[in-house]
C-alpha cells in the first residue's frame, strides 16, 4: 500500500524532444526554489559524455544533481534507473524531485517505474510538463515519430517554447496540433527561454470534468434494435441510479477509489452517454476488457484509455470500426460511450467493467 501522500516527495517529470529546452527550463525552475527547500534533479542523457550535468548548477545550496547517461531510462538503462533513484533519494532527502528523461526516450515507462511498489512509497508524482519547439511540429520525421507523440500524450501540461524565435503562424499550427490530442491536455502555454512558473509543478486539475471527446453529437443513421449488454429503457420508462455512484460531470466532485470508479451521465432527447473515471491503481485484464468493449453494440461512439496488466491501451470505436493501440497516457483509466437511444443498463455494464480488473 502506498504511503500517505504527505509523506512522499513531490516529483515532476520535465519531458520533451531533443533540443526543446528541458535543461534550461529546469535551471529556471531552480531559480524559483523556495528558500530552505532541498531539490534533487536526476538527468538522463542518451549520450555517454555528460553535458547537461555540467550546465545545471549543482553548487547551489540545497540543490543536488545526479546523472544517468549512456542510454534511455525507459529501456537500456531501466535496470539501473530504479536503484539509482532510490539511492539518490536516500542520500539527498529532497523536498522536491525533478526528473528529466532523455529527449529520445518514451517517458511513459519511467512513469510506470515510479508507480511500482518500491518507488511509489517515496514518490508523489505531480504534473508532467512537456516542452515543444514549434519548429519540430513542421518536420514530418519528428511529428509522426512515436517518441515525439508519446511525450505530448503523456504530459499534463504542454509548453510551447522558443516562441520568441518562431513565426506566429507556426506557433498557432503547433498549438492546433497539440489541441487535437485525445484526451486533451490540461493546459497549453507559450514561453521563451524555457521560463516556466514553478506554480505549474503542483497546479491541481479537476480531472472529473475532463471530457474524453467533444464530438458527441453525430447524427444517428437508425435506431438500434437491441443492445446485448446495455438494455434499453422503454418509452416512458425511468432509469434508476445509485445517487452515490453517478451524476453529471458538472455536479459530481467525488474522486474515484480503487475498484470504485466515478460514473456520470450526459443525455438529451436523442442521445444517451455515460462515462467512467477509474482510480490510477485499477489495472485491467486487457483481453477480457477488449472482448467486453468489442461486444457492446450497436453504439454511436466508444472511446477509452485503460491501464492494463501489460501496457496502457486506447480503444476507439465509431459504429462498426474499432481500433486498439498502446498509449503514453498515464493519468487514469477512463471510458465514454454514446448511444442514440435510452438505456437502463449503465449500472450493469459498470459491473462487467469491474469484473475485468486484475486488482
Amino acid at each position: 500500500m502506498n504511503a500517505d501522500r504527505s509523506d512522499r516527495i513531490p516529483t515532476n517529470l520535465i519531458v520533451g524532444f531533443l533540443g526543446s529546452g528541458k535543461t534550461t527550463a529546469i535551471m529556471k525552475l531552480l531559480d524559483q526554489r523556495p528558500p530552505g527547500e532541498r531539490w534533487s534533479v536526476l538527468l538522463n542523457e542518451f549520450g555517454v559524455v555528460s553535458i547537461d550535468h555540467a550546465l545545471v548548477d549543482s553548487d547551489q545550496e540545497g540543490v543536488a544533481v545526479e546523472e544517468l547517461g549512456g542510454g534511455c531510462a525507459c529501456c537500456t538503462l531501466a535496470f539501473q534507473f530504479q536503484p539509482l533513484l532510490r539511492r539518490f533519494i536516500q542520500c539527498t532527502k529532497p523536498d522536491r524531485l525533478i526528473l528529466e528523461p532523455s529527449g529520445a526516450s518514451h517517458p511513459a515507462k519511467v512513469v510506470d517505474m515510479l508507480r511500482c511498489s518500491r518507488l511509489s512509497e517515496s514518490v508523489d508524482l505531480r504534473n508532467i510538463i512537456s516542452l515543444i519547439d514549434p519548429k519540430d511540429c513542421e518536420d514530418v520525421r519528428w511529428r509522426e515519430s512515436a517518441v515525439f507523440q508519446d511525450q505530448i500524450q503523456l504530459a499534463d501540461i504542454v509548453v510551447l517554447n522558443w516562441t520568441d524565435n518562431r513565426d506566429r503562424e507556426l506557433i498557432d499550427r503547433c498549438r492546433e496540433w497539440v489541441e487535437s490530442f485525445r484526451p486533451p491536455k490540461q493546459l497549453i502555454l507559450e514561453t521563451s527561454f524555457g521560463v516556466i512558473d514553478s506554480e505549474l509543478l503542483d497546479r491541481p486539475f479537476d480531472t472529473l470534468r475532463f471530457p474524453m471527446f467533444a464530438d458527441a453529437h453525430p447524427l444517428p443513421e437508425q435506431k438500434p434494435a437491441e443492445l446485448p449488454v446495455l438494455s434499453q429503457v422503454s418509452e416512458g420508462g425511468h432509469q434508476h441510479n445509485d445517487p452515490d455512484r453517478s451524476g453529471t460531470a458538472a455536479d459530481n466532485p467525488r474522486q474515484p477509489a480503487p475498484g470504485r470508479p466515478v460514473r456520470f451521465q450526459n443525455d438529451d432527447a436523442e442521445f444517451d452517454a455515460c462515462g467512467w473515471i477509474f482510480h490510477i491503481d485499477d489495472i485491467f485484464d486487457r483481453d477480457e476488457l477488449l472482448d467486453l468493449l468489442g461486444y457492446v453494440h450497436p453504439i454511436v461512439r466508444l472511446k477509452g484509455v485503460f491501464r492494463c496488466d501489460d501496457e496502457w491501451w486506447t480503444i476507439n470505436r465509431a459504429k462498426d470500426g474499432t481500433s486498439y493501440a498502446p498509449t503514453a497516457y498515464r493519468r487514469d483509466s477512463r471510458l465514454e460511450i454514446i448511444l442514440d437511444c435510452k438505456t437502463s443498463g449503465w449500472e450493469e455494464f459498470e459491473s462487467k467493467l469491474l469484473e475485468c480488473l486484475t486488482t
